[in-house]
């Protein structure tokens, strides 16, 4: 998905990741208010905390499943986001934290 979908940052990193992953869960949490005046992104935008849980994760490592994350992220990682949060699971691991 590219980055000129429409929407705040947090919705078009929804969308890119709905659209790469159909996940069960995907919460997307701005912390660019914890941020502010950080260097590399004194405004404190594009800090975020991503949880998605989806089946195309099962049986991935975890190095491989951030890997496809940013790729589905594509444009937005170089753009929109300065730092990203992951928690990315299988629906099988679900409950195992």
């Amino acid at each position: 998905m590219s980055a000129a979908v429409v929407g705040t940052r947090s919705e078009r990193i929804r969308a890119c990741l709905a659209a790469a992953f159909a996940p069960s869960e995907l919460a997307i949490e701005d912390e660019g208010h914890l941020h502010i005046g950080h260097a590399g992104a004194r405004d404190g935008r594009g800090h975020f905390r991503v949880r998605i849980v989806a089946t195309a994760f099962s049986g991935v490592p975890l190095v491989a499943r951030h890997r496809r994350i940013y790729a589905a992220l594509g444009e937005l990682m170089q753009t929109d986001i300065h730092a990203l949060a992951l928690d990315a699971r299988a629906p099988e691991e679900f409950h195992s934290a």
